[in-house]
């Protein structure tokens, strides 16, 4: 079945970086549009950052912008490159993706695909 892999969590002290892959299982995955969400505990899931499938366009959360940059690279693999890192950055960080377009980026449900998530903390 087709899946989506998030990798490159972990433990960051505020100010350092780090940097998420998703990688996708089929190759179709290189003609969606994919974002990244996240979710803290007791809060809801919330918009970071979304590409386009040709890395044309991308669009971000407002928490995040200046701080979080989104690509995509020939391997058909989509990054998030977190610089400043905060404390309040500190989430469960999902790999999503559509096959269709929508004029909103930010709404969870109109993602068709996901993965399982990967642990980002932040400590001050």
């Amino acid at each position: 079945q087709v899946q989506l892999v998030e990798s490159g969590g972990g433990l960051v002290q505020a100010g350092g970086s780090l940097r998420l892959s998703c990688a996708a299982s089929a190759r179709t995955f290189s003609e969606y549009i994919m974002a990244w969400f996240r979710q803290a505990p007791g809060k809801e899931r919330e918009f970071v950052s979304a590409i386009t499938g040709r890395g044309g366009t991308t669009n971000y959360g407002n928490t995040v912008k200046g701080r979080f940059t989104t690509s995509r690279d020939n391997a058909k693999r989509m990054y998030l490159q977190m610089n400043s890192l905060k404390p309040e950055d500190t989430a469960v960080y999902y790999c999503a993706a559509r096959a269709y377009y929508y004029n909103n980026y930010e709404r969870p449900e109109l993602y068709q695909y996901w993965g399982q998530g990967t642990q980002v903390t932040v400590s001050s």
